[in-house]
């Protein structure tokens, strides 16, 4: 089991890290808007592009006190943080 501390603390993270993540995308997507690649070809690319990125625990995620683990875990496997990102977190939590 993991501690109230590490709930509440990944609560007061996790908009951040999305913050973050999604600096990171719109980044991303300046680039592709970028390209000399004719206007339809971008549009449409960027328009795949946010369909996929919205469903990524960076964009949006249902934070449970249950499931927070696997949403560490999402949000790692995604490469919206890492490891390092845990530092705060108990031992128990960071070994799991």
């Amino acid at each position: 089991m993991f501690t109230e501390q590490d709930w509440k603390l990944f609560r007061a993270k996790v908009a951040d890290w999305q913050e973050s993540h999604m600096d990171k995308l719109c980044r991303e997507y300046i680039e592709l808007l970028s390209r000399e690649d004719n206007p339809s070809e971008k549009f449409w690319q960027l328009d795949r592009r946010i369909k996929e990125d919205k469903r990524s625990p960076g964009v949006q995620i249902r934070m449970t006190r249950t499931n927070f683990i696997y949403d560490i875990i999402l949000l790692i496997s995604d490469g919206v943080i890492t490891v390092g990102d845990l530092e705060d977190f108990s031992d128990e939590l960071k070994k799991t």
